[in-house]
């Protein structure tokens, strides 16, 4: 009966997690790990889940499970260089435009990776995630207006970078 529920509940969302994860450790392996770890966390807590909405609840599993992890290590810092993403270009595009949206995937992608965590976090669960406001403040445990004021501060840090990296012909 649990292995059932655990399935129907938490298994639809796995992708997201790894996602998130990845994002977090800015490892694949690591992301892996971190996922399973969270994973049978989440089974052991699954009578904790009270709304009905497991998206959230296990992000901030994984969210949780990480920061722990990183306390016994030391700093969030520490994680390893990104590896393995799928970095593939659109093939309907001509090899031109292949080569632009490459450009700009790493730029957007490098951008992220600089932002604080308080800032990149808010934007990969929003922009990325697409979960709400609401659903960030429950992951994070931080109240709604701060949600949105991280929201808005690390997209204007995002532009930020994105504009001083910009390549010559988009500044004209």
């Amino acid at each position: 009966m649990l292995a059932r529920k655990f399935e129907d509940t938490v298994m639809p969302h796995l992708d997201a997690a790894f996602n998130y994860a990845r994002w977090l450790t800015k490892s694949d392996v690591d992301a892996e790990d971190l996922v399973q770890e969270a994973c049978v966390r989440a089974m052991r807590f699954l009578s904790s889940l009270r709304d009905g909405n497991p998206r959230p609840w296990l992000f901030a599993i994984v969210r949780n499970t990480w920061y722990s992890r990183v306390s016994r290590r030391g700093s969030a810092n520490e994680a390893a260089a990104v590896s393995g993403q799928d970095e593939r270009p659109d093939e309907a595009l001509d090899p031109e435009q292949q080569l632009v949206q490459q450009d700009t995937v790493a730029r957007v992608r490098r951008a992220l990776e600089a932002l604080p965590a308080e800032f990149r976090e808010v934007i990969l669960l929003r922009d990325i995630e697409g979960l709400s406001y609401k659903e960030i403040a429950e992951v994070l445990r931080v109240p709604i207006g701060t949600v949105m004021s991280r929201i808005s501060r690390g997209r204007e840090r995002l532009l930020e970078s994105l504009k001083a990296t910009a390549p010559l012909e988009v500044l004209r």
